[in-house]
């Protein structure tokens, strides 16, 4: 496999079991899905590669009990089935037991449309929020899903949250943790691009005179490197690839103290029911390049 036909979801892979070689602290939790994808691993590792079958609560469950035994648990699926139809074992055998785990998701908001709704989950970074203390990671390249995902399992026994997904950008950023990137300068406007988005915001403004921010980390969210891009007075465009308006809080907090407007786009809260293709969801959701320019033009115009 060459470095271009690599996605996020290889690199995990890759990365993941290199570190069960470097540290034995380090363990993963599957339910079935990528359990291909640690064959090798498992065999070298077979205390540390732990597949429950489907069986989401209790590969969350797992994760929590490895966490109390002073491991470093990486639990992997599907977002929809690590997220939402576990949450109750998210909130209770991680957060509520204060442990840590490193959550890392394939699929995005709708990788696999073919997979139909079950397989889809734009509110995961959304549901999160309403827990405290939650890192979340959106990286837009395999080479940021290496470095972040390094940095969360460094990361003490905090909770971490690394999303994956076949969107991704040509190239990688020179990203810092918990920072957001200055990728284009400009003088109307803030457009915050977060991880797979970057290449269509781009796009989008490159006849527009506004600064292009790039988040491969939305939470903690980068204040004070939003408010340096605002300056005095600005307005802000947020582009997740997940549920429209998920950070406009984070931003409106971050700009309290200074005449602001903030317009929130991503995939709207409705009931997804076609199949299509990846781009078609792009487009139907106005989140490709010749959408986001329209929508981002006549509101900084």
């Amino acid at each position: 496999m060459t470095t271009e036909e690599l996605t996020m979801r290889d690199q995990f892979a890759l990365t993941t079991a290199e570190l069960l070689d470097q540290d034995p602290r380090t363990a993963v939790v599957l339910a079935d899905i990528g359990a291909a994808q640690f064959a090798e691993a498992a065999r070298a590792h077979p205390d540390r590669v732990v597949n429950v079958g489907i069986r989401e609560q209790l590969l969350i469950g797992a994760a929590g009990g490895l966490a109390l035994t002073g491991m470093r648990p990486i639990a992997h699926t599907f977002a929809s089935f690590l997220i939402e139809r576990p949450f109750e074992q998210v909130k209770l055998d991680l957060v509520h037991q204060g442990v840590g785990a490193v959550l890392v998701s394939a699929a995005g908001s709708y990788d696999w449309p073919a997979g139909g709704r079950t397989h889809m989950a734009p509110g995961d970074v959304a549901l999160l929020d309403t827990l405290p203390g939650w890192h979340v990671h959106v990286p837009g390249h395999p080479a940021e899903a290496d470095l972040l995902l390094r940095h969360a399992v460094a990361a003490g026994d905090s909770l971490q949250y690394v999303r994956l997904s076949v969107q991704q950008n040509r190239e990688a950023r020179p990203v810092v943790p918990g920072r957001f990137l200055t990728v284009r300068e400009g003088g109307r406007g803030v457009v915050l691009a977060v991880g797979p988005m970057l290449d269509a915001v781009l796009e989008a403004t490159e006849t527009l005179d506004v600064t292009v921010l790039y988040a491969a980390t939305v939470r903690p969210f980068d204040a004070a490197g939003l408010r340096a891009a605002v300056g005095e007075r600005g307005d802000v465009v947020l582009v997740e690839p997940y549920l429209a308006g998920t950070s406009e809080r984070e931003a409106h907090r971050a700009l309290e103290q200074l005449p602001h407007r903030v317009l929130g786009l991503g995939v709207p809260v409705a009931e997804h029911r076609h199949y299509g293709s990846l781009p078609e969801h792009l487009a139907a959701y106005g989140l490709d390049a010749a959408h986001l320019h329209g929508r981002i033009a006549s509101f900084l115009w």
